[in-house]
């Protein structure tokens, strides 16, 4: 479908001229609606006036969920940039950390964000209002009417765009640096084409469809599953503002959503507030992905949707998405088939050896999606032979259908044996009273670590610490009996949804107890 495009800037003009000429939308939200000839121009206007930016130089870009932001992204990559979403934070300092992480040279701001232009300014940043950039004026041949390619279409504007390859930087994506600091991803044209093609084959994207993006445009779902795949695809964007559970069933309703994309903590708060299946009815496919999901909470899920709840799987360094369930053929607890153009194989950790078929090895990617490396120059710890470590654990079976089984690092020692979290999550997960869970490493002055347990009841349900306890003592061995097991309000979370272990073990550590609401023995 996307085969022999030069560059995603390429694919993605020829595409919007393509859409615009059948009178297609692209954008709906708040503001109205953008045609894709709106988009185009508003796409070419941002790369028009950034004739001076160096090819390659990374961008950083700050916005809302907005058509400008948008055209910004797509703007700066079609002048030979290379764009990054920065996650909006009020704190300066972490705006900056994060420009610094990402080895920004200059910024673009958005709105609200303006007004952290001097201070980013006086570090030594170029600073650009990405409304100036929208509103300059289109340079002349490369607006309606410009000169054309010899396939037919108008020639891309931007300086570079034309000589761009798919071995060019597209886009720096930056990791969550949840276990650290974050990490700058570098990704080529390539690798966004390859994704998309995965994408838009396994989900069947059309014209036809609208999806409602409710992820974080900092979040590499939020741009590549649910920007650079649907346009591609001629599909139209909802761009809802900040999520809100209780407006989601609204949005479907009012624009006609086809598919919606979450985390499972997401859909988990949209629960409560799906009140007609009536103004749900033009779904056609819900995804998931970026964060594990118990089996208890994707039944409940489908149950309530009435459709089913399609799991993916993939990390930044690949791109986005390695493997996805057929939406015709899911299985509840396994993240899918490889896609068209990726590479996954189980090794065993720390050696080039596969595992033998179905049993447990570290999920390797290679193909169309691994990156070009990290922006610092520290590749090498995840890359090795062409293949990137990705750090989780997981298992075939027989039909090609991969299970995360856990993370390597954070697999909890017990006086010499390995325990899996994912394994006692999964039993806990299953108990009555229980919304949602998660297991860590605890220390213990003679065995080294043992499993601690926080859990979260469902409304109205306090299940006993020993209850709990005996139930992973019927279904696994001693050893992966928690130690202790805390009643929480919520779990903590990181910016995407994703629960933050490594604030739980913070937590641990520090022996906060007015963390707790209750706690066992």
């Amino acid at each position: 479908m996307f085969s022999n495009a030069p560059s995603l800037s390429h694919l993605l003009r020829v595409r919007l001229d393509r859409h615009a000429r059948a009178g297609r939308t692209a954008l709906l939200g708040r503001f109205g609606s953008v045609s894709y000839a709106g988009l185009r121009e508003r796409i070419e206007r941002v790369a028009n006036a950034l004739q001076d930016l160096p090819r390659g130089e990374i961008v950083g870009l700050l916005g809302s969920r907005s058509p400008d932001t948008v055209a910004g992204f797509f703007g700066i990559m079609q002048a030979g940039g290379c764009p990054c979403f920065v996650e909006p934070h009020p704190s300066l300092d972490i705006v900056r950390a994060r420009l610094d992480a990402a080895r920004a040279r200059s910024v673009c701001l958005q709105g609200g964000h303006e007004s952290m232009a001097p201070v980013l300014v006086g570090a030594g940043l170029r600073v650009r209002r990405l409304s100036d950039l929208v509103a300059a004026p289109a340079r002349r041949g490369t607006a309606a009417g410009g000169p054309r390619t010899a396939a037919g279409a108008r020639a891309p504007g931007g300086r570079f765009c034309a000589s761009l390859t798919t071995a060019d930087a597209a886009m720096l994506q930056l990791t969550s640096g949840s276990t650290g600091g974050a990490k700058g991803v570098l990704l080529t044209h390539g690798n966004l084409i390859g994704n998309a093609r995965g994408v838009v084959a396994r989900t069947g994207l059309t014209p036809d469809d609208r999806l409602l993006h409710l992820m974080p445009l900092h979040h590499t779902n939020g741009v590549n599953n649910q920007l650079i795949a649907p346009l591609l695809a001629g599909a139209a964007v909802v761009l809802a503002g900040r999520f809100r559970a209780e407006a989601v069933e609204e949005q479907i309703a009012e624009h006609g959503v086809t598919c919606l994309t979450g985390v499972p903590t997401m859909y988990a708060r949209m629960l409560p507030h799906l009140r007609d299946p009536a103004r749900r009815a033009s779904l056609r496919l819900l995804r998931c992905g970026s964060a594990p999901i118990s089996v208890s909470l994707h039944e409940r899920i489908e149950a309530a949707f009435g459709l089913p709840l399609v799991v993916s799987y993939g990390l930044s360094e690949a791109t986005c998405t390695s493997t996805m369930n057929p939406p015709g053929a899911r299985r509840i607890g396994s993240v899918g088939t490889v896609l068209p153009g990726q590479r996954v194989r189980l090794l065993r950790p720390r050696t080039n050896e596969r595992v033998p078929p179905g049993a447990e090895g570290e999920v390797c990617i290679a193909g169309a999606g691994l990156m070009k490396g990290y922006v610092d120059g520290s590749s090498a710890a995840v890359l090795r032979d062409g293949w990137l470590r990705s750090g989780d654990l997981g298992r075939f079976d027989a039909d090609g259908y991969l299970f995360i089984t856990g993370r390597l690092k954070d697999v909890i020692i017990r006086g010499g044996e390995n325990l899996s979290p994912r394994a006692i999550e999964s039993v806990l997960e299953r108990c009555p009273g229980v919304e949602a869970c998660c297991v860590v490493g605890g220390p213990h002055p003679d065995l080294g670590e043992v499993p601690v347990a926080f859990v979260q009841p469902r409304a109205g349900a306090a299940p006993g610490a020993g209850e709990l306890q005996a139930v992973v003592a019927g279904r696994l061995s001693r050893a992966h009996v928690p130690a202790r097991i805390h009643l929480v309000d919520t779990l903590p979370e990181n910016a995407v949804g994703k629960v933050d272990r490594a604030a739980l073990r913070r937590r641990i550590r520090r022996g906060i107890e007015s963390f707790f609401r209750a706690e066992g023995n």
